[in-house]
């Protein structure tokens, strides 16, 4: 059996929680890996553009002793001349681990269904493990546990990030609770896996800003104009989106030693404030740099190491 990564479903709190010892291991003695992946090729594909995932996972292949092959899929005949399934079977010939950045999670588990060799997304429009893998290497870092915290979300909660907090909040014991507009809810399947997963955790939805934030451990948004946006649509997401910012007033809400959390790229005045992001509380290049341990970790993990 291979070691996909495709998203927060079947991982237990005792994985994560490994991936994460692994992480930290790696970040307190990065020399100590450094030829884990020797001889290893890890062929990276975008359909989405990207700076943190590309970069954090080409820089983790190199310093664990592989290398990356990196190709634009607009460059290839992936799903147009040839398909997803015979470039799966292709690049299983040549690479040890497929890193996938792609706009269907559809398409995402196809490859992985083709593939003889583990398959990582990168992100795709349903989920976006490898960021909430990070993330929670992060809250560890920071708070030391997981269990009784409670993380808020501000924003559209239709989106990648949203629904791999929610699994991963609920796998974690984290209480989260989700402010959002009607129309910008998580999708209704990941919303009852969470809540199903989540023992004596709350997994909550709403309108309200306020009571997300009241007592709040971590507060966290995410980018309003994901890359499938449209121009047209731009305004009404900032008129249906704009009550949900989050200011120096909602994080004020929250607990005296509040964490503020977004996955980045970031818009001042948009989904936060600049004094918000800016701010004594803002841990987003925190966040950003774990990116790197954290692939680290997840690259280990697909090769049976970690």
């Amino acid at each position: 059996m291979k070691n996909d990564v495709l998203s927060l479903e079947g991982f237990t709190m005792e994985k994560i929680e490994g991936l994460i010892g692994v992480a930290q291991d790696i970040k307190k003695d990065p020399k100590a890996y450094a030829w884990d992946l020797e001889g290893k090729t890890l062929l990276s594909i975008f359909e989405k553009p990207s700076l943190r995932t590309r970069i954090s996972f080409e820089l983790a292949m190199k310093q664990l002793g592989g290398h990356t092959i990196t190709i634009d899929s607009q460059s290839t005949p992936m799903g147009k001349k040839e398909s997803i399934e015979d470039t799966a079977k292709v690049a299983s010939r040549y690479a040890d681990i497929i890193m996938a950045r792609m706009y269907s999670h559809a398409d995402l588990i196809k490859l992985a269904q083709n593939a003889s060799v583990p398959v990582i997304n990168g992100l795709t429009n349903k989920f976006h493990p490898c960021q909430i893998l990070s993330d929670l290497l992060t809250i560890k870092e920071k708070k030391g546990k997981f269990e009784g915290l409670k993380l808020a979300y501000f924003g559209d909660a239709d989106n990648n990030v949203t629904h791999c907090l929610l699994l991963g909040c609920a796998i974690m014991g984290i209480n989260i609770h989700v402010a959002c507009p009607k129309g910008y809810w998580p999708q209704v399947d990941v919303l009852q896996k969470a809540i199903a997963l989540a023992s004596g955790s709350e997994v909550v939805v709403g309108e309200c800003p306020e009571n997300a934030a009241r007592k709040a451990d971590i507060i966290y948004t995410d980018s309003w104009m994901s890359y499938h946006i449209k121009e047209e649509e731009k305004p009404r997401r900032i008129r249906d989106l704009m009550p949900f910012q989050v200011t120096s007033r909602l994080m004020k809400a929250a607990n005296k030693g509040a964490m503020f959390m977004n996955c980045l790229p970031a818009q001042r005045g948009m989904e936060q404030s600049a004094e918000v992001i800016d701010g004594p509380q803002s841990i987003v290049f925190d966040q950003a740099e774990n990116r790197l341990h954290m692939q680290k970790a997840i690259l280990l993990y697909s090769e049976g190491i970690a």
